[in-house]
Parts: structure tokens; sequence; C-alpha cells
């Protein structure tokens, strides 16, 4: 049987990466030569992108605690499959700064929508693991299988976010990311709705009873 070990340290470990990435993201800000407002607006889409992609690792961040909260025990697998995701996350800053320095031009803004793919394929990958832990233990719900069809979702949203940047369309984009990155505000969004209703036990009037256990 493979080794497993309590998420707790891989959990650790994972705010400490996310912390440094977020750390790096705002150093790539500039700040604007010109003064007062024209400055500001000079650097307003710079601080917008840098938003989007800050919102975009927090989001990460809440779902990936959740998302370890769901199983009493981590496997190898998950191990494995966490440092994936956190080397695809790391990456982030560079297609951020990447995207700024090209002045947001149709091939960068793909490149950019690219990398949310990327990241999003890897916690695929992560999730994939966890629900194996989750059937190993009998923990795995109706909720999470729900989660599962948002994360396809969304992975469908940024290929198509993908190909439309292409077609000189970066605005459009850069939407779509927004409006998926949105949807994952509260993780467990319409996830409610889809849970099989519970019916609750009948009981037994206290005569039937009596008459039952004579």
């Amino acid at each position: 049987m493979a080794a497993t070990f309590p998420p707790s340290r891989l959990e650790a470990f994972s705010d400490g990466v996310i912390a440094v990435i977020i750390t790096i993201m705002v150093l790539e800000l500039k700040i604007p030569h010109e003064a007062g407002w024209a400055g500001l607006h000079s650097v307003a889409p710079a601080l917008g992108v840098y938003a989007l992609s800050f919102t975009f690792v927090g989001i990460y961040w809440v779902n990936h605690h959740l998302l370890l909260h769901r199983i009493h025990e981590a496997s190898p697998n998950i191990l494995w499959a966490n440092l994936i995701w956190l080397f695809c996350l790391s990456l982030l800053p560079f297609f951020t700064s990447y995207v700024l320095e090209k002045t947001e031009d149709d091939f960068s803004v793909a490149f950019y929508a690219a990398s949310f793919l990327l990241v999003a394929l890897a916690f695929m990958l992560l999730r994939i693991a966890i629900t194996a832990r989750q059937r190993a233990e009998g923990t795995f719900e109706h909720a999470d299988l729900a989660l599962q069809v948002k994360h396809w979702t969304s992975l469908a949203v940024y290929a198509i976010a993908v190909g439309i940047a292409r077609f000189h369309h970066p605005i459009v984009t850069l939407g779509l990311i927004a409006a998926v990155t949105a949807m994952w505000i509260i993780p467990t969004l319409g996830v409610e709705r889809c849970d099989p209703p519970t019916h609750p036990t009948k009981t037994l009037p206290s005569n039937a009873l009596d008459s039952h256990t004579r």
C-alpha cells in the first residue's frame, strides 16, 4: 500500500509558494513617468491585468484550501500533482509581465489566456488525484462531481478565449477570463443547487413503535 501523510504540510508549503508568486507579480508594476491623473491613466491597463492575475491566484488559493480539506490523508500522487500545479502557477508572473510588456496585443493576450488554461489543466490533474483519494476514503460526494463539471466548463471557456484572441479580439478574451474568474469567487456557487435532495427519515408513531417491539 502506498504511504500516505496528513495534507497539512502540503497545504503550508503551497501557501508559501503562492505568497511568493503574488509578491513577484506586484514587483512587476512600474511607477508612471507622468505625474497626477495622467500618470495613473497610463498605468491603468497594467493595474487591471495585475488585479485579474491577483484575483486568479487568490481564487486558486481558496479552492486549493477547500480541495485539500476534502481528504484525510494525502498520497504521493497528490504530492506530485500539487507540485505540477505550483510549477504552472509560478509561471503566471512571467505571463503577466509579458502581456504588459507587449501592450496587450493579440498574441500576448492569447499567450496570457493560455497560461490560465495551463494552470487550470494542472489544477484539474490535482483534483483528479484528490478524487481518487476521496473514493479510497469513501468521502466522494455529489458536490465533488458538480465541481468537476464546473471545472471542465472553465477549461472550455479558457480554450475558447485563446482562440478568440488570435482572431484579433483581445478585449473579449480578457472579458472571458474575468468572467470565469468571477464564477469561481464563490467556489461552491451553483453547486449547492446540484446536490441531491435529502429525504428526512420518517419517524413511526409511538403506538406503532410499541406494537412493533412487542
